[in-house]
């Protein structure tokens, strides 16, 4: 959820009420978002349903009640379903849900399904906020759309039978959009063996569109999950409003680094800093801080191990009087501000070494933290993508490129649980209307909000059309016009990073053309990477037999995804894949002519290189072809481009991604 401050002429995401998406689907009205998560906290002022007509009639779900969750009070015209999904769990455990701690009932106690719900769907909140941080008028993408939440996760985690019990269910219920801020850990799932990836396939076998988190295993490659092609695959993304907080030493130099500090600040402009390794532990592990060295001073500690927030609790344990908490290699740049309960501030990788050299260097090193609350601003440039954003090649299936596309996902103010406090943590006793969290559980809802507006402007569009126009009339360029940065590395991004590129919803609303795709088509692409009948039966659910020597996908990279992710076996090697566009953007003879800038290594060509339409809705075909280059081509390697359909007014960009085969291949 992007707070809209009135100073500014437009939102981040560029959304407005006056022209664009918003007005265009009016708001997502009747459109119905369906949030598979810790359940609901219905009484937050995201959920209110003022000025809403009832419920669409397509609408056959319930509103389900339990402990803490009466159904007649909980859900109205904003909150239309409220279920949970308990059977896998309870299995999973040996034993019945212990009540004394989790509610029975579709109520968040925890707080990331309030969240998500509500930056995807939730209605307008004047003057919200975290506190003194981000206050503004705080709304969700669609605000007009119709919540309905699926309780699937729970204290020991989210288990795969309820998931696909509460995916088959939206679908049932007659949910347009699925949002699933939830995948695996560690390397993708096969696709046979994943749940979401099983559920997600019958949501587009019902025009259902699945939008899902990429994950947050960042930055290393193929850590992307939620990889299948008929899932939308959301990373995560900085926006342009930071909230600082100054690290300034004995010495003047300052260092800017991040908090959503909200108590009472540092009495002192001058007290001693200390390192945590010089004081029992660097990492601030609760007990092994020694009270002699920390008492009263300010203590640096390295991110990693446990928990950010707990960190500064250990150095209140131990009598600090606040803390500096630097990132390590794993995270670079990448600052994401916590609600600490000391005075505390997160810096990167860089200012964490510098800020250590100087306390090995000075007999009496001092520090102090400067809270400066909210900063909108072009510097530092936004989007940047973030470190723990997870990447690509897909682990799976590597000619199909993935993430998506990003999209808002770092320091996002949304509705909170009143059960559990903003860090979650038991040593925190405050409550929150609203909460501000980084994930790519953020980024995916805003995209399932986005996806809804698109459904409601075009209830004919497929879920693969609707992925098509968001990915590609995506930009890649962040607010100083230059390609946007990587926060682990402080490059630029790649596709395999980025995806297709940020978000821009209002591109989005008249795309010009879509690379279209239904349900035999990823029956096609199963059967070319090699799955078996009963392999496919998972998906289709089907009595009858696929015959795969029936249908026409040549190989993988085939399918018509509106990305091109090629994967070449040697230095000599030639690849061709055909694609198929629909011109929706009229007008009934447009004519589109291809740009392509070729990754280097390769030479790239397309045939033909100008497309002629008769015909709104009318499709045509083009064959583009990868050439390596011998004497530029490195084994293991990776290299990056694009492809451009232009008729003058729009640009249908693709993402070209080539990578040199090495010796190791995952098996599907």
């Amino acid at each position: 959820m992007v707070p809209v401050h009135p100073p500014l002429p437009t939102p981040f995401l560029r959304l407005s009420p006056s022209s664009g998406l918003w007005p265009s689907s009016s708001f997502a009205s009747d459109a119905v978002v369906a949030v598979l998560d810790t359940g609901i906290f219905p009484s937050r002022p995201s959920f209110l349903d003022s000025s809403l007509s009832p419920p669409p009639s397509s609408w056959r779900g319930s509103c389900d009640s339990g402990p803490g969750f009466n159904s007649s009070q909980a859900c109205n015209r904003k909150l239309i379903g409220a279920r949970f999904f308990y059977k896998g769990y309870e299995a999973a455990m040996g034993h019945p849900i212990d009540e004394s701690r989790e509610s029975k009932s579709p109520l968040d106690t925890e707080g990331h399904g309030t969240h998500t719900a509500s930056t995807a769907a939730g209605a307008a909140v004047d003057d919200a906020g975290f506190y003194q941080y981000a206050r503004g008028e705080a709304r969700g993408m669609a605000t007009k759309a119709r919540i309905a939440a699926y309780k699937i996760c729970w204290a020991a985690g989210c288990f795969d039978s309820d998931i696909l019990a509460a995916m088959d269910a939206a679908i049932d219920d007659g949910a347009d959009v699925i949002s699933l801020s939830v995948g695996a850990t560690g390397f993708a799932p096969s696709f046979y063996r994943d749940s979401i990836a099983i559920g997600a396939f019958g949501a587009a076998r019902h025009g259902v569109t699945v939008s899902c988190s990429a994950g947050n295993s960042g930055p290393g490659p193929y850590t992307v999950v939620n990889i299948a092609p008929w899932i939308l695959t959301v990373g995560a993304s900085t926006i342009d409003r930071e909230f600082p907080a100054d690290v300034i030493l004995g010495d003047g130099t300052a260092y800017g680094g991040v908090s959503l500090y909200a108590g009472e600040l540092l009495n002192s402009t001058d007290l001693p800093l200390v390192y945590a390794g010089d004081c029992g532990s660097r990492l601030c592990i609760s007990g092994y801080l020694d009270p002699a060295k920390v008492a009263g001073k300010i203590v640096l500690c390295d991110r990693g191990a446990n928990a950010r927030v707990e960190k500064g609790s250990a150095v209140n344990l131990a009598g600090g009087a606040g803390m500096i908490l630097a990132n390590t290699a794993e995270n670079g740049e990448e600052l994401i501000a916590d609600s600490h309960l000391i005075p505390a501030t997160m810096v990167g990788e860089s200012a964490g070494d510098k800020i250590r050299d100087y306390i090995k260097s000075q007999s009496s090193p001092t520090a102090t933290i400067v809270f400066r609350g909210t900063v909108i601003s072009s510097s530092p440039p936004a989007p940047k993508v973030a470190a723990f954003s997870s990447r690509g090649p897909n682990y799976r299936s590597p000619e199909i490129l993935k993430p998506d596309v990003i999209a808002p996902g770092v320091n996002i103010l949304a509705a909170w649980t009143g059960i559990s406090s903003p860090t979650d943590l038991d040593i925190d006793p405050r409550r929150v209307l609203f909460n501000i969290i980084s994930g790519t559980s953020m980024s995916c809802p805003h995209v399932s909000g986005i996806a809804a507006l698109l459904h409601k402007t075009y209830p004919d569009w497929s879920p693969a059309a609707i992925k098509s126009a968001l990915m590609t009339t995506a930009y890649n360029l962040d607010n100083s016009a230059e390609i946007i940065k990587d926060l682990a590395t402080g490059e630029e991004s790649t596709p395999f990073v980025r995806g297709a590129g940020h978000v821009d919803p209002n591109k989005a609303l008249d795309p010009g053309l879509v690379y279209d795709s239904q349900v035999e088509d990823y029956v096609a692409f199963l059967c070319a990477i090699g799955y078996s009948t009963q392999q496919i039966a998972l998906f289709t659910r089907d009595e009858t037999t696929v015959n795969c020597s029936a249908l026409t996908l040549a190989s993988p990279g085939d399918l018509n995804y509106p990305a091109f992710s090629v994967v070449l076996s040697s230095t000599s090697d030639i690849v061709t894949y055909s694609r198929v566009v629909r011109n929706v953007g009229g007008p009934d003879d447009a004519a589109y002519e291809a740009e392509i800038s070729c990754p280097p290594g390769v030479n790239v060509t397309v045939a033909p290189s100008k497309l002629v339409f008769d015909a709104v809705e009318q499709t045509l075909s083009y064959e583009i072809t990868f050439a390596s280059l011998a004497d530029v081509a490195v084994a293991g390697s990776n290299s990056f481009g694009w492809i451009s359909w232009s008729d003058g007014t729009h640009k249908v960009r693709s993402p070209i991604a080539v990578s040199w085969r090495q010796s190791f291949v995952a098996s599907i």
